[in-house]
């Protein structure tokens, strides 16, 4: 253990102070809001969102946000290890090998998502967040109107007047370290945040460490009741060890095996990132005002494979600017937004040999360069929203985004040769999109949401095998069509949301393994989405000690290739690769006696078809969690949290994350498998002290 985190475990720490807010009727923990309370501080007017926060983290373990996620129905997590994730919104992404593309992530107002698309979530730490809000499908006309959907993260800061510090210290199997230290102050006009974390773990699995050190600092000042000004800087240092992924057969002998070339070559990915905002705002009037922002961001991240090293520094700015308000029609209010945003980076990739087979037994050793790439990347989101009432109870919105986006990609180790460097200039697309509300009541309503979206292709999908971008690589695109409903009964103890879709896509890129470190695109079809997905939760108030809240949310899809035909093999019809047909999260939340609480949750996946050809499946799973814990304010300053958590109760062997289509190299059989941690226990000591 490092010193400087004995320091933390004497530390003393302050729960958030909330001035006239509820508390949460499970956890009873000051700075957790009660979920109905949530607003979509992000989305505009009908447009509908998911929000999960503190009521949802508390079901789960506070290393990863990835179960928190994946309880929302249509939104999967596929997780082959802290640093490995790959995020899917209603099957959107599934074909993606590695890392999450075709989604839009901001982090408050700040888009983290990089220039060919990839955003990486595993860079952010649970405990920093007050919510994460997510819109499934291209209905966010404000942020980027991509066919998976957007990601908003909003970091905590302090409710009400006050000025306090809180310490998390938590311990647990394969050596789980994890300590966040959190400063927090508002006194009317300066809003300071200010956290720092550290997780480190072994990891279940051969060649698995993880260590990652962050920093976050998210202050504000209110000038005046229309001016003010905001800063966020986040800074995360952090180093994996890579396990890759297992074919079938090591997979059923030992899970915790890595892969034979990534544990003797010591595999791993280091990053070093910076994400900073300056943001201000601006209120003309009761019915107009204005938000800018301008940012930077900046990665240096090596990565250390059996086939070469690379090493990538990315650096990316832009800025977002946002006009808002309303006007009245016939005695009621009409909303609009409208704005642009302008995001640029450059990406800068040197590659090298990987002499590990020569380094005795050390692992990787830096060999001769054989690539030296640079891309300068840039799109432009101009959008717009306006919402209208039809009625006292019907709503109409209609929002639109422009997207226009260039590649500028050049070969530098073969001295800029013009068969080698390339530009790829894709068309501005227009991304209507339409919704309507009707309001039944202030507890029942009903939407319907027609929008079109797109997904740009990612770096490797733009090239040829020869390494030049391939100009007949188009832009997925598709209209989305979806139903639902929100609907609260018994004083709005019971809620039920019921969503239906179909997305249709054309022009599916698919991505085609040419050697094990290589990769190419192509448009080769299209598909159709859809799906069901149902979210029900109950508060049952047995006495004023007692209260169980049980949910449970049911992902239904069936989702196909329309036509798909690939090397002259056609899969038109098969189901769409990489997607359970079928996914439930279920739980329970208990308080008793004031101050303990019990959660425990299910979470069952079917099986996936691992190949376009319907052939291969990974099986289907079911793994449960539970946590305990006691939550008690000792006095007026000092706040007490403990809590005790054991993840995959009955030690299921299962695939937390599945690759599709891979290949066999060298004879040795193909790699399908991430395996899912066994049967682990971890446990928290939380102090607050309010000055």
């Amino acid at each position: 253990m490092k010193v400087h985190f004995l320091f933390f475990l004497f530390g003393v720490a302050i729960a958030y102070s909330q001035n006239n807010l509820k508390k949460d009727s499970i956890t009873q923990l000051d700075e957790v809001i009660l979920l109905d309370a949530l607003k979509a501080k992000k989305t505009t007017g009908a447009v509908t969102s998911e929000i999960i926060s503190a009521k949802v983290f508390q079901n789960y373990s506070p290393v990863s946000m990835v179960n928190a996620i994946n309880q929302i129905p249509g939104v999967y997590i596929f997780s082959g290890a802290l640093n490995t994730n790959r995020i899917t919104m209603r099957g959107i992404g599934a074909r993606t090998l590695f890392g999450t593309d075709k989604l839009r992530m901001y982090y408050e107002d700040i888009p983290v998502t990089d220039g060919s698309g990839f955003s990486s979530i595993e860079q952010y730490d649970l405990e920093n967040l007050s919510q994460i809000e997510v819109v499934k499908g291209p209905k966010a006309s404000a942020f980027g109107s991509n066919l998976g959907g957007a990601i908003i993260l909003s970091p905590k800061e302090a409710l009400g007047l006050s000025t306090n510090f809180s310490n998390n210290l938590t311990v647990g199997s394969f050596g789980l370290l994890k300590n966040n230290l959190s400063f927090n102050h508002f006194d009317g006009k300066l809003r300071l945040g200010l956290q720092y974390g550290h997780l480190e773990t072994d990891g279940y699995r051969q060649n698995s460490i993880f260590e990652r050190d962050g920093i976050l600092l998210n202050t504000s000042y209110q000038f005046d009741r229309k001016n003010k000004i905001s800063l966020l800087v986040n800074h995360i240092d952090f180093s994996a060890q890579i396990p890759s992924s297992l074919g079938e057969t090591a997979f059923a002998e030992d899970p915790q095996q890595a892969t034979f070339t990534w544990r003797v070559s010591q595999g791993f990915e280091a990053n070093n990132s910076t994400l900073a905002g300056l943001a201000y705002s601006h209120n003309f009037s009761e019915n107009l005002e204005h938000a800018t922002s301008v940012f930077y961001s900046y990665l240096d991240k090596t990565e250390a494979a059996p086939f070469g090293i690379l090493n990538e520094i990315t650096k990316g700015f832009g800025f977002r600017t946002r006009f808002s308000g309303n006007f009245k029609i016939k005695e009621q209010h009409a909303n609009y937004m409208f704005g642009t945003e302008l995001f640029k980076d450059e990406y800068d990739w040197d590659q090298f040999e990987n002499l590990w087979a020569n380094n005795n037994g050390a692992g990787s050793l830096k060999g001769e360069q054989f690539g030296r790439n640079k891309e300068f990347r840039s799109l432009w989101n101009i959008f717009g929203a306006l919402q209208l009432p039809i009625s006292k109870s019907f709503m109409a919105q209609l929002g639109i985004n422009v997207n226009k986006t260039q590649y500028d990609y050049r070969d530098l180790f073969s001295n800029g040769a013009s068969n080698k460097s390339a530009r790829r200039n894709f068309k501005a697309i227009i991304l209507p999109n339409l919704n309507f509300e009707y309001v039944f009541s202030k507890d029942q309503n009903v939407y319907a949401n027609v929008s079109r979206g797109f997904s740009n292709p990612t770096l490797e999908e733009t090239l040829t095998p020869d390494g030049v971008i391939n100009p007949d690589i188009n832009q997925e695109t598709g209209i989305n069509y979806e139903l639902g409903t929100r609907l609260y009964f018994d004083k709005r103890k019971f809620n039920l949301n019921l969503s239906i879709y179909q997305m249709n896509i054309k022009n599916l890129l698919v991505g085609e393994r040419i050697a094990e470190d290589q990769f190419v695109g192509k448009n080769a079809g299209a598909t159709r989405h859809k799906g069901l997905e149902l979210a029900l939760n109950y508060s049952w108030h047995i006495s004023e000690k007692i209260i169980i809240a049980p949910f449970i949310n049911l992902t239904l899809t069936d989702h196909s290739f329309i036509t798909f035909i690939d090397e002259g093999v056609d899969f038109s019809g098969n189901q769409l690769t990489g997607v359970p047909k079928f996914r439930s999260t279920a739980g329970i939340q208990m308080r008793f006696l004031e101050h303990f609480y019990w959660n425990s949750t299910m979470q069952h996946v079917s099986k996936i078809p691992l190949t376009d050809a319907s052939d291969i499946f990974s099986d289907p799973f079911t793994v449960f969690n539970t946590r305990m814990g006691y939550q008690n304010k000792l006095s007026d300053k000092i706040t007490l949290g403990i809590d005790f958590g054991i993840n995959n109760l009955f030690d299921k062997v299962y695939a937390q994350s599945v690759l599709i289509n891979t290949q066999s190299f060298g004879g040795r059989e193909p790699r399908y498998f991430y395996p899912g941690d066994e049967r682990n226990y971890y446990g928290s000591l939380r102090l607050g002290y309010k000055l």
